[in-house]
Parts: structure tokens; C-alpha cells; sequence
């Protein structure tokens, strides 16, 4: 004879019900202060991002009085425009800082594009007007001391410019080995130069110099789209994190939508370790995204795969918190339906009850004792974690005779009753072996919940599974 009979109880479809109906997996995303939070945080790094490169801009121009007059003023435009793009993106993201929509990211990025066209167009005027000035080199052909004067100020000037964007560091991240390159070929215009290959030797030299100008303009129009991807990841990842601390507790809606007076959900407790891992890879990411080294393809990786996907897991982790909660409150009704339908038929009273270790998330029993000293333990759990089927166990412990077919009517009853109810209970199954005796001592997770409490209060981390109050009715 067992007296271990067991009822599943399939919610399926209460859960979707609930679930659909609570709207629990919409973010609340309306947060007060929520726009000025993820505002000013996301412009102090954008002002140490843009501090970065106004201190580069500021030796490009200390550097810029190092060439020659000539150069100088080739230059000259080019160092201004370099400025005013840069100002310009920094004031843009900085107004739209905690709004950056796409729509305002393709502006910046078309605005950016404008800017790299106008000096793409400079720097073709730039080669023009040098050739124009390589019109002179019949004179050199006669003039030799000025065209070796004219050739040595060249190079000078492509040396400034090669240290400098050595000294930048951008052209290893976007352009590698190219200035090492053109390094190598004003090695062989000063060889040029030094076997009185004059004509050799400028055409070398001025052809290597626009090429080390270019290279630094495309350099740093590189480093400002880096820039523009770096805040809108920072940004995306800064929402996300924010979102995380406001979603926390949670208002809990009744079956007619409105809120449950002094009820709310506890997501960080429901959830379990899924809020930390969120809380986690949320900062990994906005390491990642603060870090000056990361490129600009995982920058995008970030702001448009990773951070919509952390905000969609955290809709999920708050859905199913409150669904855990739900769950609870109905471990406890089955639990209440069980025992009226024990009272009425058999006769057994409602001694105790209590969840697994005082913790509302896990295995509620409920103690029945009747008159003649038998006793019933109700184990009432989820069949699996987040499922939609609980498992109804009907433990009995009987001292006197009682027959197999009365411990199944007993538990046939109890079906019969909860389909009455508008559950959808299967048929009991009896289960090998006798109940444990140790469930009978539903002190003991009393004992649990005043030990966690006392060291709670004591300061000490409580142990996980710390009781919560607060679970909804359902």
C-alpha cells in the first residue's frame, strides 16, 4: 500500500492568461528621471571621449607651426575644418544625449559624410595647387642650391607630418603598415636628395607629403565615427542598466488590470540569479563600450545586437519573475482547495503550513491532522521550473488500518475537487515507497525563516532562499 498519491494540475493555460494579461514582459520604460539619468551619465563619457580629441586636435596644431610657410598654409584649412567637425559632433550628441534615435544617428552620420566630401575636395585642390608649383622645376634644373633648399623644406615638413600621426596613434588602429610605408619612401627621397636627384627627390617627397596629409584626415574621420558609435553604444548599454534598477520592484496587477494595493514584485528576489547575471553582462558591455581600444564594428555590435537583446532578456526575467510569484500564491491555493475538500470528507484539520525553508519561491506543505492521530502532508511544487503543471502530493501517515482504497478515494476526491474548481487535475497515481517522515516537522522551515531574519538583521548576507513578503493573490 502507498501513501504517497500524486495529482498533476496543468495551468497552461491560467499562465498564458496571466501572463498576456499582466503585461509583465513590457519594460517599464516611462521611469521618472529616466531621459536626465541616462543624459547626464552618457555625457560625461561623451565629454572625456571629446576630450581625447581636442587634446589631439591642439598638437596637430602646435605641430602645424613646425612646417614651412608653404605647407602651413596647405594645411591651414584643413586643421580648421578637422576642428569644427569634431566640435560640431560633440555638441550634436551632446543635445541629443539619452534620446540618440537612429533617425538622429543617420543625421550625424550624413552630416559626417558632408564634412569628409569638403575635404576630400581640399585635399584635391591641395595636389593641384602643388603641382602647380612643380612647374618650377625646370628652374631647379639650372637653380641647384634652390632646388635643394626646396626639396629638403618638403621633406622636413613630411617627417613633422609622419611624427605626427605616429604620435596620434590612429593610423595603426585604421591604416596599418601605411605609415611605415611612407616612411620607407621619404627614406628614398632623402637618398634621392643626397645624390643630387633633385627632380626625383620632389616628386617623391611632395607625393609622399599629401599622402601622410590624407592619411591623418582620414584617420581622424575615422576615430570621429569610432567616437559617434562609441557614445551611441555607451548610451544604449547606460539605458539597459538603468532600465535594470528601475524594473526591480514592480507594481502587480489584478485579474481586471488595475494595481494590487500594497502588493509588488520583488523581480531581483523572484528572479533569482538572472538579475545579476543581467546586471553583469551589462557592465562587461559598458566596459567594452567605454574602453578607447575597442573598434567600431563591436561598438555597433553592442548598441544595435547586444543592448536590445539584454533589454528584451530583461522583459523576460520580469515576466517571469512575476509569473514565480503567481505560481507561489497558487501552490498556496492548491494547497487550501486540498485541505476543505480533506476536512469535508475525512475529517482532517488544518494544523500548519509553510513553504520549503520559509522560501516563497520553493515547495509549499500543508500539515492535516485528524481526530483518531492520523496525519496528511500536503507537498504541493511545480512538476519543473517555470512551468504552467504543479504537482499536488498527498503524503498520508496513518497509525491505524487504512486501506489502499481509501488513501486512493481520499485522493480521487481531491481531483474531483479541484476540477470542480476550474483546474485541470489528472487522475491520482500512487508513487513508490513511504512518505518521509521528516515532512511532518513543518517547524522546522519556521525555524529556517527566523534563522535568515536574525541574520539579516545582524548584518550578515542571508543564504539564498531568504523569504519575501508580498505574493500576489491569484
Amino acid at each position: 500500500m502507498s501513501g504517497r498519491k500524486r495529482i498533476s494540475v496543468d495551468e497552461t493555460e491560467w499562465y498564458r492568461a496571466q501572463r498576456k494579461a499582466q503585461q509583465l514582459k513590457e519594460v517599464l520604460s516611462t521611469l521618472p528621471g529616466l531621459i536626465e539619468d541616462i543624459r547626464s551619465r552618457t555625457r560625461a563619457d561623451l565629454d572625456r571621449t571629446f576630450a581625447r580629441v581636442s587634446e589631439r586636435q591642439q598638437r596637430n596644431e602646435t605641430a602645424m607651426g613646425e612646417l614651412s610657410e608653404q605647407t602651413r598654409r596647405l594645411e591651414a584649412d584643413t586643421t580648421r575644418r578637422l576642428r569644427e567637425q569634431a566640435g560640431e559632433l560633440h555638441r550634436e550628441l551632446a543635445e541629443t544625449a539619452g534620446r540618440l534615435r537612429e533617425e538622429t544617428r543617420q543625421a550625424l552620420a550624413e552630416q559626417q559624410e558632408q564634412a569628409r566630401r569638403a575635404l576630400a575636395a581640399e585635399r584635391a585642390e591641395r595636389r593641384a595647387e602643388t603641382a602647380r608649383l612643380a612647374a618650377d622645376i625646370d628652374i631647379m634644373k639650372v637653380d641647384r642650391a634652390r632646388a635643394e633648399g626646396t626639396v629638403r623644406a618638403w621633406l622636413a615638413d613630411a617627417n613633422v607630418m609622419a611624427d605626427l600621426i605616429a604620435d596620434a596613434g590612429l593610423a595603426e588602429r585604421y591604416a596599418p603598415k601605411e605609415l611605415e610605408r611612407l616612411q620607407a619612401r621619404l627614406t628614398t627621397a632623402g637618398q634621392n636628395l643626397a645624390q643630387g636627384r633633385f627632380d626625383a627627390a620632389l616628386a617623391l617627397t611632395q607625393e609622399t607629403y599629401h599622402s601622410l596629409s590624407e592619411l591623418r584626415v582620414d584617420t581622424e574621420q575615422r576615430e570621429l565615427e569610432r567616437c559617434s558609435a562609441q557614445t551611441a553604444a555607451v548610451e544604449s548599454l547606460v539605458r539597459v542598466d538603468r532600465l535594470i534598477e528601475g524594473n526591480m520592484n514592480r507594481p502587480v496587477l489584478g485579474p481586471d488590470g488595475t494595481e494590487l494595493a500594497d502588493v509588488r514584485l520583488d523581480v531581483e528576489f523572484w528572479s533569482e540569479d538572472e538579475v545579476e547575471g543581467l546586471r553583469r553582462e551589462t557592465a562587461d558591455g559598458l566596459s567594452r563600450a567605454r574602453d578607447d581600444g575597442t573598434d567600431i564594428e563591436t561598438l555597433l555590435g553592442l548598441h544595435e545586437r547586444d543592448a536590445p537583446r539584454l533589454e528584451r532578456a530583461l522583459g523576460d526575467t520580469v515576466a517571469d519573475a512575476g509569473m514565480r510569484q503567481l505560481a507561489s500564491q497558487i501552490r498556496i491555493n492548491l494547497a487550501d482547495a486540498v485541505a476543505r475538500t480533506l476536512g469535508e470528507m475525512a475529517f482532517y484539520d488544518f494544523v500548519d503550513g509553510e513553504y520549503q525553508d520559509a522560501d516563497p519561491r520553493g515547495a509549499y506543505y500543508a500539515k492535516l491532522q485528524h481526530g483518531n492521530g492520523n496525519e496528511i502532508v500536503l507537498d504541493i511544487s511545480q512538476a519543473a521550473r517555470d512551468s504552467g503543471e504543479c504537482v499536488v502530493r498527498v503524503l498520508s501517515y496513518d497509525h491505524d488500518v487504512t486501506s489502499e482504497a481509501q488513501q486512493r478515494g481520499r485522493a480521487e476526491a481531491v481531483q474531483q475537487a479541484l476540477n470542480g474548481e476550474g483546474h485541470n487535475a489528472s487522475r491520482p497515481v500512487s508513487e513508490p515507497g513511504d512518505p518521509d517522515p521528516a515532512l511532518l516537522d513543518i517547524d522546522r522551515h519556521h525555524a529556517e525563516g527566523r534563522r535568515r531574519e536574525q541574520a539579516a538583521r545582524q548584518g550578515r548576507t542571508p543564504q539564498k532562499g531568504q523569504a519575501q513578503p508580498g505574493a500576489a493573490g491569484a
